[in-house]
């Protein structure tokens, strides 16, 4: 008898994740913040360079990669602190940290810094812990290392200042990789993912990324006179669960970056995406001081359940379908 049409997660997990969920919608109640919907299919998507969207056959709309652009046309709006909950689209090989539709929570608090938000993150990472009912989640130590710090450490370098042929060097030295197409960031990315990340904390922020990888997030002098990406990346066991920015407010700078990304998209021959000009107008008109993070709900759960395949907490991943 056949058994592919039963759902890949236990039942008594489904109903943890349950609780880890109504967990998250409480913790941003009791902080006053509003949870908001925004549409799955939109005529615009995500310009990086390293996110693939599912475009429908014969039309303009995208599944979307994330909610950042309509949330962020609504705290222009004059929403305040805002969050969704729900579920996004990518088109990533099927992996024990990977479906291609997958849940995230994503949020933006008015006037609070980068730092903060850190903070935040963490409290609510403790929360989720504490509603799995696991001991280790009480114990919990989230650190918090340089983007330099961790470079300079595991392999040598200051990937700020770090030129392209020392990148290259480096990575056919570590990774025994020969390449003469990669850039900066691919070499950095390549080396944190193999070199650095197997070696982190249970829990840490990694914070201060290298300017190049700025994305939506404002670039600032650190405490050395470094320019940097006000952003971090939270990693539970091993993965990368949140991404949060001190988000740019510019409206000018952030379209030439997002010209930037589509040029790069043509020069690498990948699918073309259009500029989200109702964004570009929301920044225009004036969004206010925040900072925002994007946080995988499906990892997370993983993580405070400790399970480490994605399909053991999802009812039906692309594999049951």
């Amino acid at each position: 008898m056949t058994t592919h049409w039963l759902p890949s997660a236990t039942l008594q997990t489904l109903r943890q994740r349950a609780t880890l969920l109504a967990a998250i919608r409480l913790f941003f109640a009791s902080r006053d913040v509003l949870e908001v919907e925004t549409p799955a299919l939109m005529p615009t998507t995500a310009t990086d360079i390293y996110i693939d969207s599912y475009r429908l056959a014969d039309s303009p709309l995208f599944l979307q990669t994330s909610p950042e652009f309509p949330l962020k046309r609504l705290l222009a709006a004059g929403s305040g602190s805002i969050f969704q909950l729900g579920k996004v689209f990518r088109q990533d090989a099927p992996s024990k940290r990977h479906n291609h539709e997958f849940t995230l929570c994503e949020w933006y608090r008015v006037g609070m810094n980068l730092a903060h938000l850190m903070d935040e993150v963490e409290a609510l990472v403790h929360t989720v812990f504490a509603a799995a009912d696991v001991p280790r989640g009480t114990a919990l130590k989230v650190e918090r290392f340089s983007y330099r710090t961790l470079f300079e450490t595991h392999l040598g370098i200051d990937p700020h200042r770090a030129t392209l042929d020392q990148l290259a060097l480096l990575a056919e030295r570590e990774l025994e990789l020969v390449a003469t197409d990669l850039s900066r960031t691919d070499y950095l990315q390549l080396l944190l993912s193999h070199c650095i990340e197997p070696n982190l904390p249970a829990a840490c922020f990694i914070f201060d990324y290298p300017v190049d990888q700025a994305a939506l997030a404002r670039i600032e002098e650190d405490d050395s006179g470094q320019r940097v990406a006000r952003r971090f990346e939270l990693f539970l066991a091993g993965m990368e669960v949140a991404n949060g920015y001190f988000e740019l407010l510019d409206e000018a700078e952030q379209r030439t970056r997002f010209e930037a990304d589509i040029a790069e998209r043509a020069r690498r021959g990948y699918d073309a995406v259009p500029l989200d000009e109702a964004l570009l107008a929301a920044l225009a008109a004036g969004m206010p001081e925040c900072s925002g993070v994007a946080l995988g709900v499906d990892r997370l759960v993983m993580a405070a359940l400790g399970i480490d395949d994605i399909a053991d907490v999802i009812a039906f991943p692309q594999t049951r379908r």
